[in-house]
């Protein structure tokens, strides 16, 4: 599909639209013509704003992808700016249907499916890297493991040359929390994920010694993650003889990691054993109209060779999870997302906030006015295959085909949860610019727009922007397709190449501290 947006001024998206997307800035008193409409701007138009096509009573729904993303707060004339200043969220019900939208996976026979360079774990599956992981079990041993990871990487690891680097995973919990439940569950259940992880060679726990996340419960809770035949390497700094001595220690049995580490080759792997987190971050009116719509046919052909994409950020589907529903492969898959929205619901009203506190002033200034926009646009980094799963936080992916994980919107948190459940390899839109990595899984980052694109240039892997020069969706969602195999063969992204991504771990702390 070939769309020619660099010769419209206004984007009309579905014919019910009320709205359409300024794709340059327009002024006010200029007459522009949408999709055959004469409209005389009000007011002037921010690249990626939204201008009237239609008269709007307040109160009336106000409409962008042919679904509703608002209600008007104010009397809207065709012309007007609209945006936060007369548009906001409302009740509204959806209508939930359970797979009225699945239709058959077109997959790719096997004999013409693509592979990829990657390294074999004993476990069957299969990395894009090769890291050592030295994880904090409290945030009480974060220093002590920041230094063992920065001493073996500049001592050990150039002796090491298969393998990609040694991590510090750090974190601001472990302690102080109820001492069963689900909170310190979930922090283990992360923690195990990352120690698990398919792009982890070896791993080395680190903590204090009196803590709450007490690492023999860990080992007790996660053992089916955890065990590989024996107890895996744990030092505490209270027994070790503090941080000094245990820096000593875990640098000697970093070193026995690498060793083993440094064995393992790339070798072709089926893209099949890809396993996508799709995160979008600092987006603008464009991610709905380039760089998600792209990134989800770069899904669907992923799924088409047996692949695993994961979208995540439920905040981020509210208002937008019918659409999800009717691609569910069976009632009990749709209501399962369903129960998760409801638990957000209640949750942000405990908590005394509302969802709609997102879109940020980011997002807004791009041109987002309400979350049930930001949604819409937000839903099409998952492409059109059925909804195969839905896992909590931080639980094992074991399904493939197209999933969802319960997530937060905020990007740190929620791509832990992706890469504790098993994703080893991120795609991240931004239309704002957000710069982000995310070790041990390498991220690709998606400029929805040119001109972050050209201003980022050195963080920014794809520039979706070309789709509203005339570039395809198709094409752009090959040219990604294309990037995550060559990314997962070990090409460093931009993000990666900058050494990005170790800050970014972040587990989600639920419950109180105590």
């Amino acid at each position: 599909m070939l769309i020619g947006f660099q010769e419209t001024p206004a984007l009309k998206l579905h014919p019910d639209d009320d709205v359409a997307v300024a794709l340059m800035p327009l002024s006010a008193g200029r007459s522009v013509d949408v999709a055959g409409q004469q409209v005389r701007l009000s007011a002037n138009i921010g690249a990626g704003h939204k201008l009237a096509l239609r008269p709007v009573e307040v109160g009336q729904p106000v409409r962008r992808y042919g679904q509703v993303i608002g209600f008007a707060t104010r009397p809207i004339a065709p012309g007007d700016h609209v945006h936060s200043h007369n548009l906001a969220v409302g009740a509204m019900t959806l209508q939930y249907e359970f797979g009225t939208d699945v239709r058959p996976i077109p997959f790719v026979p096997p004999s013409e499916r693509r592979t990829f360079m990657g390294y074999r774990r004993p476990s069957g599956r299969a990395g894009t890297r090769n890291t050592v992981a030295v994880i904090g079990t409290v945030n009480c041993s974060a220093h002590t493991v920041r230094k063992i990871a920065e001493r073996a990487r500049a001592e050990l690891l150039p002796k090491y040359p298969n393998v990609t680097d040694v991590i510090a995973v750090t974190h601001r919990s472990g302690c102080a929390t109820k001492t069963a439940g689900y909170e310190i569950e979930m922090l283990r259940r992360t923690l195990a994920g990352f120690a698990r992880h398919p792009n982890v060679a070896g791993y080395l726990f680190v903590g204090l010694g009196c803590e709450t996340n007490q690492f023999e419960d860990l080992w007790a809770s996660q053992r089916s993650r955890l065990d590989e035949g024996g107890l895996p390497s744990y030092l505490g700094i209270q027994d070790t003889g503090g941080v000094a001595a245990t820096i000593e220690a875990g640098l000697q049995a970093v070193e026995q990691l690498l060793r083993r580490a440094d064995a393992f080759r790339r070798e072709p792997v089926p893209v099949s054993e890809l396993c996508l987190a799709l995160q979008c971050g600092g987006s603008d009116s464009f991610s709905g109209i380039t760089g998600n719509p792209a990134l989800g046919y770069a899904v669907d052909l992923l799924v088409a060779q047996g692949g695993t994409a994961v979208l995540s950020e439920t905040p981020e589907i509210y208002g937008a999870e019918h659409l999800l529903t009717r691609r569910a492969v069976s009632r009990d898959v749709g209501e399962k997302l369903i129960e998760r929205v409801r638990w957000w619901e209640e949750y942000t009203a405990r908590e005394g906030f509302e969802i709609d506190n997102n879109p940020a002033p980011g997002n807004k200034a791009g041109g987002l006015t309400t979350i049930f926009e930001k949604s819409l646009g937000a839903v099409a980094k998952g492409g059109s295959m059925p909804l195969a799963a839905v896992y909590e936080y931080a639980e094992p992916i074991e399904a493939s085909g197209f999933t969802f994980m319960d997530t937060p919107g905020y990007d740190p948190v929620s791509v832990t949860g992706q890469v504790a459940g098993g994703c080893n390899i991120v795609a991240f839109t931004t239309g704002r610019g957000s710069c982000f990595g995310f070790k041990p899984a390498p991220s690709i980052k998606i400029a929805t727009n040119s001109v972050t694109y050209q201003r980022m240039r050195g963080d920014m892997d794809i520039n979706a922007g070309r789709i509203l020069e005339g570039a395809s969706i198709e094409e752009v969602g090959r040219e990604i397709f294309e990037k995550l195999i060559a990314v997962a063969s070990g090409e460093p992204s931009l993000s990666e190449a900058q050494g990005i991504g170790e800050e970014e771990f972040n587990p989600w702390i639920l419950g109180a501290t105590m």
